[in-house]
């Protein structure tokens, strides 16, 4: 018999022409429960769906464990890279996360620059980090 396929939950958000979707998943091979570690990767989708190119230059991310801990990451682009993504392509990157208990959730944004020096923030969507 065949098992059912377990879909993953995505969110996505657009701003200013840019198209963000991110896929978490619980790396239950990298966690610890017993000591309180917790690892997520997500994976990452930006689409320009505007006419002009734009070029990811930093990034921010709010992550919130359900303990009650706050963290901010910001720093230049992502996974080492800043990426210019003409019309119509797409930059795909997977990172990840650790928390200190078995939920929480992550949210930001992507501070980018347009071909004519206009700077301006794409939100990335708020998801849900969940090791269910």
């Amino acid at each position: 018999m065949k098992q059912p396929i377990k879909r993953r939950p995505f969110f996505y958000r657009e701003t200013n022409g840019i198209r963000i979707t991110v896929r978490p998943e619980f790396l239950a091979e990298h966690s610890d429960p017993s000591c309180g570690r917790y690892v997520f990767t997500y994976f990452v989708r930006i689409e320009n769906v505007a006419a002009e190119p734009a070029k990811l230059l930093t990034r921010h991310w709010r992550i919130h464990d359900s303990i009650g801990q706050d963290y901010d990451v910001q720093g230049p682009g992502v996974v080492g890279e800043q990426p210019l993504i003409p019309p119509g392509r797409v930059h795909e990157y997977r990172s990840f996360c650790e928390l200190k208990s078995p939920a929480g959730h992550m949210e930001g944004t992507y501070q980018f620059m347009r071909d004519n020096g206009t700077a301006f923030d794409a939100v990335i969507p708020r998801f849900v980090l969940s090791m269910e």
